[in-house]
């Protein structure tokens, strides 16, 4: 027996969200360890962060700065005097049973980040993003590499101190996609702002979803649950929506929802708790003792405030009034929007350079940063003109010192009909099928025919000329 469909229109989602961004400093957040991947296991360690008795923490200073371009960045409120916390909580990846965190008196408060949609924008309000030191890494001995099934946990230490930059924001998202373009759209400002890698795979960006639902049109904020320690966008998504499926099931069939952290497992149907989630209260927050308040200077914040430049929200917005808002979002998150801009000022133009970058750039796999935007716009101008093997050559090289897009311009590409009828007449009566499927209707296999001709041709023919004579010979 089926359940009964859901009334998702009945229910409103409130959707949370805690982001934590590894800052890219040199050092760890409160000693002299090396900070960054690569170690031996345990061997980025000293009695700081691995809290030998009697050692004493001294803050980072250049991780308080770049905690402080972010909230500059982000329109958020600078504290004149920030706090750091003791966050009790034993856990096997920290060795002291403690983090050194903030709590009340964050560094940042409040700020917003602006999401553009298809739709129109969607403004999501920060509520802190405060600095603390990140735990060490559990290595978990599964198939899957998951807590959820493994037989033992392995401990690496080398981690355990990393400047992390927690990011919190208020509970105003209400559906997955837009968790998932905020998400998206956060870490690339703060890879734009030069903070850190944000390197989903690699860990150095993760991010908790708190999910709770409410009756449509109510402003409660009921019991909600936490899907902690995701790095991929596309899986937050996902356990967003099938925790939002989960809830609205249980509030259905008469039940209530448990404040519960919750494991997301892909390949599951389901989200099984790890444990109970704990309040602020549960964590026995107090002023740490070791460490003073921190101010930052107020020339410094006005400093970095003038080095804010156009964030990449805003160059969506703007370069979709350019371009669709497609368009424009594949650029900017792809991290292709200022090669485009310099390459349509060098001539090329918009659309079609769009078009390039999109599509064949990134397939050819070249770093935007090294390529010369002029010749990009030479090829770009050219393109309908030279054989497509030249022009898909062209673009793999782009990228290599000293390029020049003249030997690419300088071949031609076949236009002349009198080489190519032979081609096509030849491809036409091999796939009669296929002809026969596209005089029924089934327009889409033009792309089919221009295909076969480009290869027969090894790249060479024009496929404008190659377009328009397969049409006319099927039409005939």
């Amino acid at each position: 027996m089926s359940a009964a469909p859901l009334e998702t229109e009945a229910w409103e989602p409130v959707i949370g969200l805690e982001i934590h961004v590894q800052l890219k400093t040199k050092t760890k957040m409160f000693c002299r360890c090396t900070n960054g991947a690569g170690g031996a296991p345990n061997s980025q360690t000293c009695p700081v962060c691995l809290a030998f008795p009697g050692a004493l923490p001294v803050p980072n200073r250049k991780a308080i700065e770049e905690t402080v371009r972010f909230g500059v960045a982000l329109g958020c409120e600078i504290a004149g005097r920030a706090v750091f916390h003791r966050k009790n909580y034993f856990y096997p990846d920290l060795p002291k049973a403690y983090q050194i965190s903030q709590y009340d008196e964050p560094l940042c408060s409040g700020g917003t980040l602006v999401v553009p949609t298809p739709d129109g924008d969607v403004e999501i309000g920060l509520t802190r993003a405060h600095l603390e030191e990140d735990a060490a890494k559990n290595v978990h001995v599964a198939a899957s590499g998951r807590l959820h099934g493994a037989t033992a946990t392995l401990v690496d230490f080398n981690r355990g101190g990393t400047p992390l930059l927690e990011i919190v924001t208020e509970p105003v998202i209400h559906s997955a996609d837009v968790a998932k373009r905020f998400l998206q759209l956060l870490r690339q400002t703060v890879v734009e702002l030069g903070l850190s890698d944000a390197e989903l795979e690699k860990g150095s960006m993760r991010f908790d979803v708190n999910v709770s639902v409410r009756p449509a049109g109510s402003d409660e904020l009921r019991t909600r649950t936490e899907l902690k320690n995701m790095n991929s966008f596309t899986f937050a998504a996902k356990g967003i929506e099938r925790e939002i499926a989960r809830q609205i099931r249980i509030y259905e069939e008469g039940g209530t929802v448990d404040q519960e952290t919750l494991h997301f497992d892909p390949g599951a149907e389901d989200s099984p708790p790890t444990r109970s989630k704990e309040e602020a209260q549960d964590y026995r927050y107090f002023p740490e003792p070791d460490l003073v308040p921190v101010e930052p200077p107020a020339e410094l914040v006005e400093e970095l405030r003038k080095q804010v430049v156009e964030l990449p929200g805003a160059r969506i917005k703007r370069i979709a009034d350019t371009l669709s808002f497609y368009d424009a979002d594949v650029l900017v998150t792809g991290g292709l929007d200022r090669l485009w801009a310099d390459a349509v000022g060098a001539g090329a133009d918009a659309k079609e350079t769009a078009n390039v970058l999109a599509n064949a750039f990134v397939a050819a796999g070249v770093d935007p940063s090294a390529v010369d935007a002029a010749e990009l716009a030479k090829l770009v101008s050219a393109r309908a003109e030279i054989p497509r093997a030249a022009f898909d050559e062209a673009l793999a090289h782009i990228g290599d010192a000293g390029f020049s897009a003249e030997p690419y311009l300088a071949q031609k590409a076949v236009s002349d009909v009198s080489e190519l009828d032979p081609v096509i007449d030849a491809i036409l009566e091999a796939n009669s099928g296929q002809v026969e499927q596209f005089r029924g209707g089934k327009d889409g296999l033009i792309g089919f025919f221009v295909g076969q001709v480009m290869k027969q041709t090894g790249g060479k023919a024009d496929p404008r000329v190659v377009n328009d004579r397969v049409r006319t010979k099927l039409a005939g």
